[in-house]
């Protein structure tokens, strides 16, 4: 479990095949953490499985399956490329965020950014991203709800259910700890629903005819 609050920027050193997928390095200088093999790490808000011991050099190496790379923006990644990272959260972690399984659901296509001065932040305009997702996804997106973009953890300013899209308003703080200030329109970003909502919308379609 995640809070979608982001910890650090890694950068992409490396992504090569394996028989199972590829693996992905990782640099993560700068960040206090260190994990060990077979804790998870939030990779722009994908839950993966550090396979080797993290050593001097801060490389955060990763096995990535086939699904993983073909459903979320992890297969487009490509050296230098900077990537959000965040460890999994305790039972004493602040809850900054909201809950964040790391299962992505998708992947949205960003339709316009707006205010901010147009680009990298900054600006007294309020900074908003609107991204299109499926049918499915926005069923589940709430007005001043929760919704996780590449990781972060976002309140959802706008939801337009006729055309499954969404807003998000991005603070200066974000602007500075993120990679988000850097979308634009055509961007490809993973997107996971507040699991809370999904739960119900799951049951109302499913199981609540037969109670």
């Amino acid at each position: 479990m995640f809070t979608g609050i982001i910890e650090q920027t890694g950068s992409v050193v490396s992504r090569t095949p394996t028989p199972s997928g590829d693996r992905l390095n990782i640099d993560a200088k700068g960040w206090s953490h260190r994990p060990t093999p077979g804790d998870s790490i939030a990779v722009d808000g994908c839950c993966l499985t550090l396979a080797e011991p993290v050593g001097h050099a801060a490389i955060l190496v990763f096995d990535v399956i086939p699904q993983t790379l073909s459903r979320t923006t992890l297969g487009n990644l490509k050296p230098g490329d900077q990537v959000h990272l965040e460890h999994a959260a305790t039972p004493t972690t602040l809850l900054g965020g909201h809950i964040v399984q790391g299962h992505v659901d998708e992947v949205g296509e960003v339709v316009g950014v707006s205010g901010g001065g147009g680009g990298g932040g900054g600006g007294a305009e309020e900074w908003r991203v609107r991204i299109r997702v499926s049918r499915e996804s926005i069923e589940v997106m709430v007005p001043r709800g929760s919704v996780c973009v590449q990781g972060v953890s976002l309140t959802l300013a706008t939801v337009d259910v006729d055309a499954a899209e969404f807003e998000v308003a991005l603070i200066p703080t974000t602007l500075s700890k993120t990679t988000l200030g850097g979308l634009r329109a055509g961007s490809r970003v993973n997107i996971e629903g507040d699991s809370m909502a999904k739960t119900v919308v799951h049951y109302l379609k499913h199981f609540a005819s037969r109670s």
